[in-house]
């Protein structure tokens, strides 16, 4: 009898271990003592769940390298903490590595003295398909609505912890995409919302890398659907480039590009020297707030914010992006033992400093020398027709006094940046039919848009002063509309 009542029992464990290996990527809900032991000897957060990791580089051109070199840094160092490409999506251009500009084709870096972040790196988005819809299909776990790629999606379930790293450029509101739309505080707050309320995971972590980050999730992020949000920058400030030319540590001498930004390298070199079982999400965030403020100088540097579910940052890193054995018996020191940088470069100003670059070492006479001049011109005309256009668009509807003030005006803290999105996405529209786009530069004008709709202009009056600001579209690249709107 008693050997029956054994078999019967061997027999229910068996089907509850079954019945919890029927969704692809969840680890068994129930182990045995043994299994359960073993786990809580490696130190782990929490013994369920498959950890997820989703890492999107929002940019494209030689000019903005260290976006994609930020990913593929990031990459290396989630497969060296033991998760698997399976469970690893990755959204990127991939025309950086072999440019013609690259001087170590095949090969991207993301220190001066670092080696190649760029093997292995699984190629599960590249080119037009990274762009919002594939990014948000692949959060939300929705493989129907993915077009082009591996097809790899967040399966995740009740159980799992999802880490998200994007690095881009961004504005008030607003992150880039290489591709037309660009991705808007609202809708990306709503598809985590989606992603709560469908109940296919246990926690969440995004870290997030651009200007004005910190307007993607203030006054946005709930508190109460467990995930927990870092940004490069607050509401109102930009981001930094870092390992730039004329920096020190400088690139080597061949490259004439940003190497990586200061708030991702400061949370991935941290990441690549600690033992991630005993470091925190909080202690972590620490770290990475003084070094990127300079010790709270800010002599160049911006202030690193957190947003949501702010309990969740005394969580273990490991149960997020795991850790590289080799790093097991370094302790956990609350000093901030990384180098700080003695400069670093407006993220916003990064592509200048390119173009300058490139242009300064092409022999003069020389045909590249006029091709050289000639990019660096239109990049500075684009800016200038966009600053223009903007500043002239606020005095026609304000005042040539009230224009700047509305324009310029900083909302509370706590508070969204914009009463109606589809308000300011019309906006946007309306100006980029009549002036062409904002591209990557212009997207720091979007509090101006806020703005114009916070006042309660709506955008047909904005399209018939836009008419008026801009009597021609400017025939450069930097302001084609051929790929369609930012909005």
């Amino acid at each position: 009898m008693m050997a029956a009542a054994r078999l019967r029992l061997a027999l229910l464990l068996y089907v509850f271990m079954c019945a919890a290996w029927a969704r692809p990527g969840l680890e068994p809900a129930i182990r045995l003592p043994s299994e359960r032991a073993a786990a809580a000897g490696e130190g782990t957060d929490d013994a369920v769940g498959t950890r997820w990791a989703v890492l999107i580089a929002g940019s494209n051109g030689y000019y903005n390298y260290r976006h994609q070199a930020d990913i593929c840094h990031a990459y290396q160092i989630l497969k060296k903490g033991g998760l698997k490409d399976e469970n690893i999506i990755v959204f990127m251009y991939d025309d950086i590595a072999h440019s013609p500009e690259n001087p170590r084709p095949g090969v991207i870096i993301n220190h001066p003295q670092g080696g190649d972040v760029y093997a292995g790196v699984p190629k599960d988005y590249t080119g037009r398909e990274v762009n919002v819809n594939n990014f948000f299909a692949v959060l939300l776990g929705n493989k129907t609505a993915v077009s082009g790629g591996s097809g790899k999606v967040v399966d995740s379930g009740p159980n799992d912890h999802i880490f998200v790293f994007y690095s881009d450029h961004g504005g008030p509101g607003v992150l880039g995409m290489p591709t037309y739309p660009y991705l808007y505080g609202d809708d990306l707050v709503n598809v985590l919302k989606k992603k709560h309320a469908a109940g296919t995971y246990k926690s969440l972590v995004f870290y997030l890398e651009a200007c004005e980050s910190g307007s993607i999730f203030e006054g946005l992020l709930p508190n109460d659907i467990n995930v927990y949000a870092t940004t490069a920058s607050n509401a109102d400030e930009s981001s930094w480039g870092t390992y730039c030319p004329g920096e020190s540590p400088s690139p080597p001498p061949e490259y004439d590009t940003c190497l990586g930004d200061l708030y991702s390298v400061a949370w991935m070199e941290d990441s690549d020297f600690h033992n991630l079982r005993t470091e925190s999400l909080k202690q972590q965030y620490n770290l990475v707030k003084d070094r990127t403020s300079v010790h709270n100088t800010f002599t160049y540097g911006s202030h690193v914010m957190q947003y949501g579910s702010l309990n969740l940052n005394v969580q273990h890193l490991f149960s997020y992006i795991g850790t590289n054995p080799a790093n097991d018996d370094n302790k956990f020191v609350e000093g901030n033992s990384l180098p700080s940088f003695t400069r670093a470069v407006n993220q916003r100003d990064a592509d200048l400093v390119y173009f300058w670059q490139k242009y300064r070492k092409v022999a003069e006479g020389s045909p590249g020398k006029n091709d050289a001049r000639k990019e660096l011109l239109e990049v500075m005309a684009h800016r200038s027709h966009v600053d223009n256009s903007v500043e002239l668009i606020g005095s026609l509807l304000f005042g040539s006094e009230d224009g700047p003030r509305v324009l310029k005006a900083v909302r509370a803290a706590g508070e969204p940046l914009v009463d109606d999105w589809s308000c300011l996405k019309s906006m946007v529209r309306a100006f980029e039919a009549q002036c062409g786009s904002l591209s990557q530069y212009g997207m720091k004008h979007m509090r101006s848009f806020a703005n114009i709709c916070n006042a309660g202009i709506l955008p047909d009056a904005v399209s018939k002063v836009a008419a008026q600001a801009c009597t021609s579209i400017p025939s450069n690249p930097w302001s084609s509309i051929h790929m369609g709107f930012s909005a």
